[in-house]
């Protein structure tokens, strides 16, 4: 019997105490509870869920409470579709809103076939290992490489390889989420607005002979934009022809005409650049030797 009446207290207490802290969970339920808005998980199910950062935000979530704080426009998720962005403005009662549509560039044109290399890299396939092992064998220090760090980022399928191992951007695909940017070692990506057309297709700045020697489509600052461009549009900042981005605005097709490298291009399309009349030719389709084989 004694056995008995002990775990009857024994239960009686667990009962109690189970009591006791339901009721002060209850209590800090209520003391801390935070009200949100509904809306924000209605937004976040109609968004994609690629959490890319495309938007600015730290994610799908982080953009839905911004769009329903009215800081944010449906637009600015650039991997919504148009009907995505429609349903997210009418379920909060806005204008899906409009920005200026972004896009990832390349500095640099120098694939196998107009870029030499002074050694072949051996060790593991990725530009950032091939960075650290003497630069990656390239001529030009500040050259791709060519072995596809940026395309197995992109989550987008908005960069592949060339037949020269150089990455093309598909502009339909490609969302300006910036992953490229992050994984290129050389940092040779940036995210560029569609309608700047003026590009410097080089980051190579050695001086001009050394330049040419390394990588046949590199900038030799000669000049010949800076002077043909409006008034300090472009500069040659040490031996590398940079523009301004204050004054895109006042570029035209005439200031490429004259670069003899090819360097400097205009992009008709978002993923069509165009060289100038007085650029060299390349018709070699084969990779070039080693430089000093």
């Amino acid at each position: 019997m004694e056995s008995v009446s002990t775990l009857a207290v024994a239960g009686g207490f667990m009962a109690a105490l189970g009591i006791f802290l339901a009721a002060m969970l209850a209590a800090a339920n209520r003391k801390l509870y935070v009200w949100e808005d509904p809306r924000i998980g209605e937004v976040e199910d109609l968004l994609p869920k690629s959490n890319c950062g495309a938007c600015g935000q730290a994610g799908c979530r982080a953009f839905a409470e911004k769009a329903v704080d009215g800081e944010v426009v449906p637009a600015q998720c650039t991997v919504s579709s148009p009907k995505q962005r429609e349903d997210i403005a009418n379920l909060l009662g806005v204008d899906a809103g409009s920005i200026e549509r972004k896009i990832a560039r390349l500095a640099c044109g120098g694939g196998r076939h107009v870029a030499f290399l002074r050694a072949r890299y051996a060790g593991l396939k990725t530009c950032r290992a091939a960075t650290v092992v003497g630069g990656g064998g390239k001529e030009c220090a500040w050259g791709c490489l060519g072995l596809g760090d940026c395309v197995s980022v992109c989550q987008f399928g908005a960069l592949a390889l060339d037949a020269h191992g150089l990455p093309v951007v598909d502009a339909e695909k490609c969302t300006a989420c910036g992953d490229c940017v992050d994984a290129c070692p050389k940092g040779l990506f940036s995210i560029e607005s569609v309608k700047h057309a003026l590009w410097v297709a080089c980051k190579n700045r050695a001086e001009g002979d050394v330049a040419e020697a390394a990588c046949e489509v590199a900038c030799t600052a000669c000049g010949k934009c800076v002077a043909d461009a409006a008034p300090d549009l472009i500069r040659i900042d040490q031996n590398l022809a940079v523009i301004d981005p204050a004054r895109r605005d006042q570029a035209k097709r005439s200031d490429i005409e004259r670069c003899a490298s090819g360097a400097i291009v205009w992009y008709a399309t978002p993923d069509r650049p165009i060289k100038g009349t007085a650029a060299r030719r390349i018709l070699r389709t084969n990779d070039l030797p080693l430089l000093h084989s």
